[in-house]
């Protein structure tokens, strides 16, 4: 399984329309091929209410970057949440988890 992660900083004073946006794309992403989990964590320090952390585990790398970015929902995604975010998110995948030693 791949990590994919995301700082999410979101205009100030928009928060509550991009939940209430968020939670009509979660249905989405969830349909994917591929698609394990997903969370959305908002940042508790002071001053950094805007920004939101997305973490969305998926199978492969191409069940993310080929499947749901040329899918059909993700064009719907794009618009449901792109124009909230300042500066635009970088997006970074991450492998398995390293041993513990």
């Amino acid at each position: 399984m791949i990590l994919e992660s995301a700082l999410l900083d979101v205009r100030p004073g928009r928060e509550d329309e991009f939940l209430a946006a968020f939670a009509l794309a979660r249905p989405l992403i969830s349909v994917q091929p591929g698609f394990r989990s997903l969370e959305l964590r908002r940042c508790l320090d002071q001053g950094r209410g805007s920004r939101f952390l997305l973490q969305v585990g998926w199978e492969t790398l191409e069940d993310h970057t080929e499947g749901f970015r040329r899918s059909a929902e993700y064009a719907t995604w794009r618009e449901l949440l792109h124009h909230f975010y300042e500066p635009f998110p970088e997006v970074e995948h991450y492998g398995e988890p390293l041993p513990h030693g």
